[in-house]
């Protein structure tokens, strides 16, 4: 009888493979910025993290999305939100290893070691790691309420997870969201109308009532959020908890969750306040300012996850590649996915490098230059590597063929990341606002000129290295002092952020990869789509450093 359906030359699927040992680039920046440092627990992550165990927890989080529960069977509001066991694992082996406040216990480097994590559980699974972040960028902002900073830093900072609706003082450790965005502002928080009412005095400080709504206030089952809200002293920053210090729930309605393209495993809400208890963070009217500064933090985190998104689609489309054959060899020896695939490693690396650079200007906090590192980088990176993130994922899923597109029940790794890959782009502040805040950088009070002197320091050991580079950041200081319009600044954005990826290349990548990405991305031997490397590239060389088994 004849075989209808023999399966041949169709890929092995990438499992139970290391994450960390076969990432190349990420080990290489890591030598750079943290010489001598022990690899031994990043090796034993990315073994864990690159398993079939943990990439079946990834799928089913993903498959089977969190509900509201509004209501009990009694009729009770609960506003609780239900999610798969999956969830609480990968929540759980997220917390054990640090990605969200334990970094501001420890000592130097622990921001850098979380940045590289952080990266390598994205390629596992992103979704949970919103309030993973959040908590990240949170806990340095409580230090504005010298109460509740002593009261929650321990819990968190810990490494225990804990999914109870219960007290914070029951709980070995809690995690933090955030609640800014309202339906009529957007990005524009200063059109916020949620409204603050003085309650009373507390051993926490002064309780204030909230009334208003939120648009987006994603992770509704953290344990306590940060939000905006108005008051006779202009918009503040307030500190919301579910459960109230005396055991009762909070009056934060959940309206409903939203149905969004991607982040299925992640629960985002929108809720209403009816007098919600909540406690001012900081001094009245000084909201704004406190958001930039936690804006910081979630912004290295869409720079790190869409740098983590981008190797993960590398990954996938290598092994593919590798393994599939077309018109009698292998895809991957065919001359022109050659070039494509090189030119995805190339961006991936840069990527890379970029996201653990601003994560080192982070870690450095006391550092007048990192200071002002951090200042141009943050907008600088989170435009860049976001833009570049969906259009490499695009191109990844191509490589792939109708495989790639395929979602079968989770199995379709590739349709996840493709789905992920816009949010870190949109959340916190989209393109325009990156570029915006990029020339405030240049031009605020005056501290123009110190950033470009320190833009100038951080380019300074690729001079006269390459031509193409030297003529590129010749012609940036002109651009810097007033003289970038509004209408150019996404185009200074990634000028800037090319540069410096090309700068750290030179640092700690081979010859090969940054002599490939000055010649494209800098001199113009390069088209606008993946696949345009001049023919004088070594294809083979990038391929192999960027293989993933």
């Amino acid at each position: 009888m004849a075989t209808t359906h023999e399966v041949f030359n169709q890929p092995t699927p990438l499992v139970d493979y290391n994450l960390y040992a076969t990432n190349r680039p990420l080990r290489d920046a890591l030598a750079f910025h943290l010489p001598g440092s022990d690899e031994a627990p990043r090796l034993a992550q990315g073994a864990r993290w690159g398993s079939s165990e943990w990439q079946t927890h990834a799928r089913l989080a993903n498959t089977h999305p969190p509900r509201l529960l509004s209501h009990d069977r009694f009729g009770r509001r609960i506003d609780q939100v239900e999610f798969h066991p999956s969830y609480h694992a990968l929540m759980g082996e997220a917390v054990a290893a640090g990605l969200h406040g334990t970094p501001w216990s420890l000592g130097p480097g622990a921001h850098v070691e979380r940045a590289a994590a952080f990266m390598q559980f994205t390629e596992l699974e992103p979704s949970i790691l919103c309030p993973i972040s959040m908590t990240y960028a949170v806990t340095p902002a409580l230090r504005a309420n010298g109460a509740v900073f002593d009261a929650w830093f321990a819990r968190l900072s810990s490494t225990a997870y804990d999914a109870r609706l219960v007290p914070f003082t029951d709980k070995p450790g809690v995690t933090m969201g955030m609640g800014m965005t309202e339906k009529q502002g957007g990005s524009d928080v200063r059109a916020n109308t949620t409204r603050a009412s003085f309650a009373e005095d507390t051993p926490w400080g002064a309780r204030f009532t909230l009334v208003g709504h939120k648009w987006f206030f994603s992770a509704p089952m953290c344990d306590a959020f940060l939000v905006l809200a108005q008051e006779p002293g202009g918009l503040s920053c307030f500190f919301l908890p579910r459960v109230l210090p005396d055991g009762t729930l909070n009056a934060i309605h959940v309206q409903r969750l939203k149905d969004k393209l991607g982040n299925h495993a992640n629960a985002s809400s929108e809720v209403e306040f009816l007098g919600a208890s909540a406690w001012r963070v900081g001094e009245p009217g000084r909201g704004v300012a406190q958001i930039l500064e936690m804006g910081t933090l979630t912004r290295l985190d869409c720079a790190l996850g869409t740098a983590g998104l981008m190797r993960q689609a590398l990954s996938l489309a290598l092994n593919h590649t590798a393994q599939r054959e077309a018109f009698g060899k292998r895809l991957v020896e065919q001359p022109l996915m050659k070039n494509v695939l090189a030119d995805m490693a190339l961006e991936s690396e840069a990527a890379t490098a970029l996201a653990l650079r601003l994560a080192r200007a982070i870690d450095r906090q006391d550092d007048p230059f990192e200071s002002l590192m951090r200042r141009v980088l943050t907008p600088v990176s989170k435009f860049w590597i976001c833009k570049r993130g969906s259009a490499l994922a695009q191109e990844a899923m191509e490589c792939l063929g109708g495989n790639g597109y395929v979602e079968e029940a989770g199995e379709g790794v590739m349709a996840r990341v493709y789905r992920e890959m816009p949010l870190n782009s949109i959340w916190e502040g989209a393109g325009n606002i990156m570029a915006l805040d990029l020339l405030r950088a240049l031009r605020q009070g005056g501290k123009g000129g110190s950033v470009a002197e320190a833009l100038a320091t951080e380019l300074a050991p690729a001079r006269g290295t390459h031509a193409a580079f030297d003529r590129f950041t010749d012609a940036l200081p002109a651009r810097f002092d007033g003289a970038t319009d509004e209408v150019e600044a996404r185009r200074l954005a990634q000028d800037v952020a090319l540069a410096v990826q090309a700068a750290l290349l030179r640092q700690h990548a081979p010859d090969f990869v940054f002599e490939a990405f000055c010649r494209s991305r800098l001199g113009g031997d390069w088209g606008q789509a993946f696949g345009t490397l001049g023919a004088a590239t070594a294809f083979d060389a990038i391929i192999s450093r960027a293989m993933p088994t």
